[in-house]
């Protein structure tokens, strides 16, 4: 049986379906130090995660590729590049889920980078203190991004996987950036800053961010203050060694 945690959600399930999402809760499944671990096969279907959210990013069982929920839809980025329209009944081992509804919006200036993004973003924010799911829409002059493949077991920790990950660098492309900013009391549990997944506006390509700069763009940001975590409930995810201190690791994984 799926574990389900809330943090400022009136309720804590134990049973799926419960509780639904409300529009101002971010849902997460697993935490990201075990997927640093290896814990790479997930309980939860596609189908069971949109109705959790409409808008948001993951990856999918065995680590192939990068996930993004945009409008209700999810893509999947494969190694390759090419990104397809996964089934339903495909399952993750981590993801975040929101539904989507802007509190603030700016146009971004021509010949932004991800860098500059950082620091003109945070500085609009009201708080440190609360989660962030963050959409960017328009043109970019470059977009540099990854996505890594399948695995096969003995799964190996994701720093290992990622070395040699492959990297896709695109020139005037149009597209979408979606994901999260997450408050640092978060470590170990999802990454604290900024993670975000890049989708072309031709469903062509994408991948996780490295790095970006802005033609013209805008952002628009939804502030999220409610977060509810589901565990897994096999015996991989408990035997997984969760208590070391793995933000080296995932500072090098994420950059």
């Amino acid at each position: 049986m799926k574990r389900f945690f809330a943090i400022a959600v009136v309720c804590l399930m134990f049973v799926p379906g419960v509780c639904p999402a409300g529009e101002d809760t971010l849902t997460q499944i697993s935490t990201i130090d075990a997927l640093m671990t290896g814990v790479y096969d997930g309980e939860t279907t596609l189908g069971e995660l949109r109705e959790k959210g409409d808008f948001g990013l993951g990856t999918f069982n065995a680590l192939d590729g990068e996930m993004v929920l945009l409008d209700g839809v999810f893509y999947q980025v494969k190694s390759t590049g090419a990104v397809v329209r996964p089934a339903l009944s495909l399952k993750t081992p981590f993801a975040a889920v929101t539904f989507f509804k802007a509190d603030r919006t700016f146009p971004l200036k021509p010949g932004l980078t991800f860098r500059e993004f950082i620091g003109i973003t945070d500085g609009s924010l009201p708080t440190r203190n609360i989660f962030y799911a963050f959409k960017v829409t328009g043109t970019f002059r470059a977009v540099k991004t990854r996505s890594v493949p399948a695995q096969a077991k003995p799964y190996r920790p994701l720093s290992e996987v990622v070395k040699k990950q492959p990297v896709f660098e695109y020139s005037n492309v149009r597209g979408t950036i979606v994901g999260f900013k997450c408050p640092s009391f978060v470590k170990g549990v999802n990454v604290p800053g900024y993670h975000l997944h890049f989708l072309s506006a031709d469903f062509s390509r994408g991948g996780h961010i490295l790095d970006f700069v802005v033609d013209s763009a805008k952002v628009e940001i939804d502030d999220t203050r409610e977060f509810s975590l589901i565990l897994p409930g096999d015996s991989v995810f408990d035997k997984a060694d969760l208590e070391p201190d793995r933000e080296k690791e995932l500072n090098a994984v994420e950059k």
